[in-house]
């Protein structure tokens, strides 16, 4: 409605000249569900509250730090020792957030929904009954990729069953973030049976929203936790360790490279081992001078605590990739850092069964090339069979172009339903599309073969749609794809079959 003037004078009134413009959303926001130490700010519980941090600093001061994770030992036919992890206490969050930060990761999300005194359970994890775990993911719109490290420490029914429940969270519910999964017991070997993890791994996830999850095989041999974090302290049962360590005493005084004295007093200083109120630090410190045996066996803790799933380390890597070329970038033929060697090797024969299975559910593999390193050699969904949705980095970039239009279309609610408003919202979005065009995200020679958006009344619209207060907005884009099969074509030609130099210098017409 047009200003009614009552009094004689100059008025002045401003008019845009621009569109709106539509902000960027954030494309690498992981959400890290699991056990910590404590959850707290302060006075206030931060138990199911998702909890944005942006260092590992930041998770000391409201979680805590690493878990102790122990390990029973147990003499072995062979004379040395079995080790075998307490599943109560091989959390695995913690671990997996830092591999995240040595990746190149940065702000995330974390989800606490228990302590280390607490059994790892599945009704935690999805928070149906607490409202808390994934549940509480809900009504955070921020995070762009879900993870649960400690869910590899649950029976394998209850592991599946928090794997179907995240890929339902990120493709039904949410729609705005994937799920990076894990291969449960993904240390073993292939044995393309039954038992072979991978296929249990492609039958038991489903079939539901699988464009929306990724998984990667097999775990790593990672370097998070150093030797000065493990002692004696990480063996449950200490008096097995205690008759182990004996027994090598023993045996080294009658071989003769111990003479009586010395071996009394290596005796006296294993046997206090039990004692809890030795000094702990000089009695660790003293064992590993003089055992052979002691050292060995915290160097096998230490291997199998450095033993993780990949979810976290690629959670970085995403977030890496992002941040240094943009999330049309596959993130794939990238090093691992913190990483000295996957668990299985795998060679470029064992990975055609991974990246291209018959049900199209390809688990990216994590490899070892010599003179580069780990590799991370995979970049697909595991809706494989897809021509849409094959690569994680086409359904990324998807999900942040529907986002960042969402929210910038948002301003639109309850304008009106006009030519001219349909003329704004247009122009916002192409903006937008031409700046995502010159960033790589989408492809095409021109604007034109990158992206379409159609709004209007007998396009994407009926007078019905208008009654009823409906604006319909068609945009369609060329997304970026990777390069994932290189192939160059050698032949051979005569001598001089092609290498004349047409048009060049001294020439004659």
């Amino acid at each position: 409605m047009a200003q009614v003037y009552s009094t004689p004078g100059v008025y002045v009134q401003e008019k845009s000249a621009f569109s709106r413009s539509a902000v960027p959303v954030a494309t690498a926001i992981p959400a890290f569900i699991g056990y910590t130490e404590k959850a707290l700010r302060g006075s206030k519980s931060l138990k199911n509250v998702p909890t944005r941090i942006s260092s590992l600093g930041d998770f000391h001061t409201l979680f805590g730090g690493a878990p102790q994770v122990k390990f029973n030992i147990s003499a072995s036919d062979e004379g040395l020792y079995n080790l075998e992890v307490d599943a109560a206490s091989a959390y695995k969050l913690y671990h997996s957030l830092k591999l995240y930060f040595a990746n190149g990761g940065g702000d995330c999300y974390i989800v606490s929904v228990g302590s280390y005194k607490e059994e790892v359970k599945s009704g935690d994890i999805l928070g149906e009954e607490t409202g808390g775990g994934l549940k509480a993911l809900l009504k955070q719109n921020e995070p762009t990729m879900v993870l649960a490290p400690d869910a590899v420490v649950l029976a394998k029914e209850d592991f599946y069953t928090v794997q179907q429940a995240i890929l339902n969270h990120c493709g039904n519910e949410m729609k705005n973030r994937v799920a990076i999964l894990d291969v449960y017991e993904g240390f073993k070997e292939r044995t393309l049976d039954e038992e072979d993890v991978v296929n249990q791994f492609r039958e038991a996830v489903g079939d539901n929203f699988l464009s929306y999850g990724t998984a990667y095989y097999p775990w790593l041999n990672t370097t998070v936790v150093s030797s000065d974090e493990i002692d004696f302290k990480n063996i449950a049962n200490v008096d097995g360790l205690v008759d182990i360590l004996t027994k090598e005493v023993n045996a080294s005084q009658e071989a003769g490279r111990l003479d009586e004295g010395r071996a009394n007093a290596i005796l006296a200083q294993v046997q206090q081992l039990t004692d809890e109120n030795a000094n702990a630090k000089n009695l660790h410190n003293t064992l590993k001078a003089v055992s052979p045996m002691y050292k060995q066996v915290l160097a096998d803790v230490k291997r199998k605590i450095n033993l993780l799933p990949p979810s976290g380390a690629m959670a970085g890597v995403y977030a890496l990739t992002d941040s240094s070329i943009g999330v049309h970038k596959a993130p794939a033929n990238v090093s691992v850092s913190s990483v000295v060697s996957p668990a299985v090797n795998i060679n470029s024969k064992d990975q055609e069964d991974l990246n291209l299975p018959l049900n199209g559910k390809a688990v990216n593999a994590i490899r070892t090339f010599a003179g580069k390193g780990v590799l991370v050699w995979g970049a697909r969904t595991l809706d494989g069979n897809s021509q849409d949705w094959r690569y994680i980095n086409v359904r990324r970039a998807l999900i942040f172009l529907e986002q960042t239009v969402k929210n910038a279309a948002e301003s639109y609610v309850f304008e009106p339903n006009t030519p001219n408003t349909w003329v704004n919202i247009k122009s916002m979005i192409s903006n937008s599309m031409t700046g995502f065009w010159r960033s790589g995200i989408l492809v095409g020679a021109s604007e034109s073969d990158a992206y379409n958006i159609e709004v209007g009344l007998g396009t994407t619209m009926t007078a019905n749609d208008v009654l009823d207060g409906i604006m319909r907005i068609e945009v369609r884009v060329a997304l970026s794809r990777p390069a994932e099969f290189i192939v160059i074509t050698f032949q051979q030609q005569m001598a001089g079959a092609g290498g004349g130099d047409e048009g060049g210098e001294g020439g004659e017409e």
